[in-house]
């Protein structure tokens, strides 16, 4: 998965199923877990990045959860958007489990491809050992801190006072059975009421994108309930509620990450859990995050179009709008929403938004800002393709156009145009201005007085 995402950095989203049968095969390495019997149909396993852009989707993904898993870097400890995670799980009371990954960076380490880490830590040099333990020991300090008592897995005697801590490796394996193994027993122990199935559809919008071949499409998490082919299915929307057919349900194969490019399923009728791509036409203006109901002939559809625009008020919230200020374009609505975040921290206002390519039309509307302010006629551009028209008009017109597919990337590129363009405003004034200077104070309580030279 991690090869497909753009400098490996997780920038949307997703969702995998596991089968049983693949977790039955992987825990059964480990001897204990031949004595567990497994319940679960499977596991669908939801993906959320860790940037500290991503605080949006990582508030969505924790939201749909039965149990966590917190990965932390053994290397670097609990970052802050690490602590941002705890405070998540804390405040929705979501159980978790902690991966602490990349124990393959310890110095001099013997990568064991996909083993149980105890037999992994066995195969170890001592002062690899020995390395591992101290940043261990480390970590747990650091977990005290957030008030949290954290122990190895196989220490845990007590699943309610402690949170198991499973060292991992995510390029070689390593810990990755005793990672599942845990997930199994603890969904079939802490989870066992909240997992159970009930056929009232519980669907949440993830993604919004545009899929060649496709057109607009939305990830979705079906929770419970069943989703039919042709179903009517009613969305939130930019502007209202949005009412449309179910023209397509997709998944990816088995074990297969739902953002990856590759040959979905088609199904006629999907039981929850499941992570789905829903194709249907009018989606455009949907908004990630929000409910998806669907329509039964005994419905009465105008209740549930009120029902799911009640949320409207608190969607956009997150999708501040000026009329003056940069443009902002994205592939999807939750990289835009992270977009949005970033800039409203920043305090740089947005003009308008968008998804999907740039076009003409798009720089037009950027082109407004530049009888206001020039230095915010500009579209940030996130994962998305410029047309060529686009990029012409824009050069012509004086409308910058910055682009990336890592969304810090963009951030740096925008800093870097508006610290230039101080820079030339500087360099412009200082013909009218003299440096240094001398400045007289005039205080109201004493008399004129003369200051030394400053300088600016």
């Amino acid at each position: 998965m991690q090869d497909g995402e753009a400098g490996g950095i997780t920038q949307q989203i997703g969702a995998t199923f596991f089968p049983i049968e693949n977790l039955k095969k992987e825990t059964m390495k480990i001897p204990r877990a031949q004595k567990i019997d497994h319940k679960i149909p499977g596991m669908l396993i939801i993906d959320t990045p860790g940037h500290e852009s991503f605080s949006n989707l990582r508030t969505r993904g924790s939201g749909l959860c039965d149990i966590a898993i917190l990965v932390v870097d053994i290397m670097h400890g609990l970052e802050p958007q690490t602590i941002e995670s705890i405070n998540l799980l804390k405040m929705r009371k979501t159980p978790f489990i902690v991966a602490l990954n990349k124990v393959d960076r310890c110095y001099d380490w013997t990568e064991c491809p996909n083993m149980p880490i105890r037999q992994a830590l066995k195969e170890q040099k001592e002062q690899t050992k020995q390395e591992f333990e101290d940043r261990l020991a480390k970590t747990l300090v650091l977990f005290a801190e957030q008030e949290i008592n954290a122990i190895e897995y196989w220490k845990n005697e007590d699943l309610n006072e402690y949170v198991s801590v499973v060292p991992t490796s995510a390029i070689s394996g390593e810990g990755v059975p005793d990672l599942l193994l845990l997930l199994v027993e603890y969904t079939q122990t802490l989870c066992l009421n909240s997992v159970m199935y009930h056929p009232i559809v519980e669907c949440t919008v993830l993604e919004v994108k545009v899929i060649e071949g496709l057109g607009t499409t939305i990830d979705v998490v079906l929770v419970n309930g069943n989703l039919h082919e042709k179903d009517t299915i009613v969305v939130c929307g930019l502007n209202g509620a949005i009412v449309t057919q179910v023209r397509a349900l997709l998944t990816p194969q088995p074990m297969k990450e739902l953002r990856v490019k590759n040959a979905y399923m088609h199904h006629e009728i999907i039981r929850g859990a499941q992570g789905i791509k829903i194709s249907a036409p009018g989606l455009e203006e949907a908004i990630a995050g929000s409910a998806l109901m669907v329509v039964r002939p005994q419905d009465d559809i105008d209740d549930i179009k009120e029902e799911i625009i009640g949320d409207l008020d608190d969607m956009l919230s997150n999708i501040e709008k000026t009329g003056r200020g940069v443009y902002v374009q994205a592939s999807t609505l939750g990289s835009l929403e992270a977009l949005l975040e970033f800039l409203r921290t920043s305090k740089i206002p947005v003009s308008g938004i968008s998804i999907g390519p740039v076009h003409r039309k798009d720089v037009v509307k950027a082109s407004a800002q530049l009888e206001f302010r020039a230095m915010y006629a500009a579209i940030m551009a996130f994962d998305v393709d410029v047309d060529p028209e686009a990029k012409a008009m824009a050069d012509k017109i004086g409308v910058k156009i910055f682009t990336a597919d890592i969304i810090y990337h963009l951030f740096d590129q925008f800093t870097a145009y508006l610290e230039e363009l101080h820079d030339k405003a500087k360099a412009e004034a200082a013909e009218k201005v003299v440096f240094p200077c001398r400045l007289k104070v005039r205080h109201s309580w004493a008399q004129q007085r003369s200051c030394q030279p400053i300088a600016f």
